[in-house]
């Protein structure tokens, strides 16, 4: 006899990543075995609902209706289960979130602890990267995001904003001198970081007054990861303006120096986001619920590392 909610749920996966393979990895079973399920899903149905070539995956029209009939049923199942146990604990599965590697660093995997506190039967895998993440292709159930999102298919939640930096090592500065207002950065260098979303070097933005203010400095290197940019900047090779809670711990100890703390950085905004095409699946929705009560705990204490740190020792507490 057909296991036919586990059939529903490796069509679902097939179709969402593209993939027999990627499917079969994620849901951590043999291939052949998520296609026997398909094969017997489609025999008990009478109906082709996958066509396959050598080189990539189709819906028929039978196949696309099923598709959205079944992920909402299967959204219903595990909406209306975690309903009745009356407890999150019994919350269980995987769950794959992408996330920028501040983020990761300095928030939420510092926190880690309480979050399978609160829910120790989700297993969680968190890929750390800047990278534009295709949700759907990867199933990847959510990630976290910097700045404005791209009209895209994803629905998101604002999570807070992520004040910027403008730092250089004390070296950089011996050697450049400390820039005394925005027009005496034409005189200076800078390390930029490429855009995610385009691929595109960042220019340096401050706030002066009410306006936001882009400025272009010269520099001769360009990087995507995070890290990198930091390691940029510890080594001297120019200015930088990074997430303040990833450079934090560097100004305190003096491997990074502030400059022109007048104009701030603009900040830019943090969202996690999803699929707008699914219903949030309770796993998602306590793990969207959790960032956002962590987020909001940090800004209560304006950034300040040591304290965010402190209170993540302490668990997370909700109104």
């Amino acid at each position: 006899m057909i296991d036919r909610i586990q059939a529903m749920r490796t069509f679902i996966r097939i179709v969402d990543t593209n993939s027999f393979t990627r499917a079969a990895q994620s849901l951590d079973m043999p291939r052949a075995t998520a296609t026997t399920l398909v094969q017997n899903l489609e025999a008990l149905l009478g109906t082709v609902l996958l066509v396959r070539t050598t080189r990539r995956l189709s819906l028929t029209a039978e196949g696309a209706a099923y598709y959205e009939r079944c992920a909402q049923i299967l959204a219903d199942i595990d909406e209306m289960e975690a309903s009745l146990r009356h407890s999150t604990d019994q919350l269980s599965g995987r769950l794959r979130v992408e996330m920028p590697g501040a983020v990761a660093t300095a928030l939420v995997l510092p926190a880690l602890d309480d979050f399978h506190a609160r829910y120790p039967n989700i297993d969680l895998a968190i890929g750390v990267s800047n990278r534009a993440v295709d949700l759907v292709g990867e199933a990847v159930d959510c990630s976290i995001q910097l700045g404005e999102l791209p009209d895209s298919g994803l629905a998101a939640r604002r999570l807070g904003m992520l004040e910027l930096v403008t730092c250089a090592s004390p070296d950089y500065l011996e050697r450049h001198g400390v820039p005394a207002d925005l027009e005496a950065l034409e005189h200076h260098v800078a390390v930029h970081c490429l855009s995610p979303h385009n691929g595109r070097a960042v220019d340096f933005d401050f706030e002066v007054g009410d306006t936001a203010l882009n400025v272009k400095v010269n520099g001769f290197l360009k990087v995507s990861d995070e890290q990198a940019y930091l390691t940029c900047g510890l080594e001297g090779l120019g200015l930088i303006q990074p997430a303040r809670i990833a450079a934090q711990p560097y100004l305190d100890a003096g491997q990074l120096r502030e400059v022109l703390p007048q104009w701030k950085p603009a900040p830019i905004p943090v969202s996690v986001a999803f699929v707008k095409s699914r219903r949030v699946s309770p796993r998602v929705r306590a793990f969207v619920d959790w960032l956002a009560v962590l987020f909001e705990q940090a800004e209560s204490v304006d950034q300040d590392l040591s304290r965010v740190r402190q209170l993540l020792r302490g668990g997370l507490h909700t109104a």
